[in-house]
């Protein structure tokens, strides 16, 4: 069994920048791609980043990337997101993801085929 705890969330002004944490424990748990998927009030769930354990590379959203970049500390079992020039868009409760394969490729961007999920935290942009 794979645990995510996600922290690192909070209420910033636009503009700003911001550092999401995911701590990954559980058996297996270094060789998993891990996910950052977000989810505003009323809309789906949806994919932000993704990165591999092996050096096999990350993927954005299109729409995010230059802003927001994934990366990973391998020694520490954990993912990061970093969130720069926020916008009030942005706001939404933000969930780290592995899936069970580590087969899984970085490219995968649905959250059904993600199926381990941290809690969630909240990001909140508003001025």
């Amino acid at each position: 069994q794979v645990q995510l705890v996600e922290s690192g969330g909070g209420l910033v002004q636009p503009g700003d920048s911001l550092r999401l944490s995911c701590v990954a424990s559980g058996r297996g748990v270094s060789t998993l791609p891990m996910a950052w998927f977000r989810q505003a009030p009323g809309k789906d769930r949806d994919f932000v980043a993704a990165i591999g354990w092996f050096g096999d590379g990350t993927y954005y959203s299109s729409s995010l990337e230059g802003r927001f970049t994934i990366s990973r500390d391998k020694a520490k079992n954990t993912v990061y997101l970093q969130m720069n020039d926020l916008e009030p868009e942005d706001t939404a409760v933000y969930y780290c993801a592995a899936p069970e394969s580590h087969k899984r490729s970085v490219t995968v961007t649905s959250s059904r085929e993600y199926e381990y999920w941290g809690q969630g935290i909240q990001v909140t942009v508003s001025s």
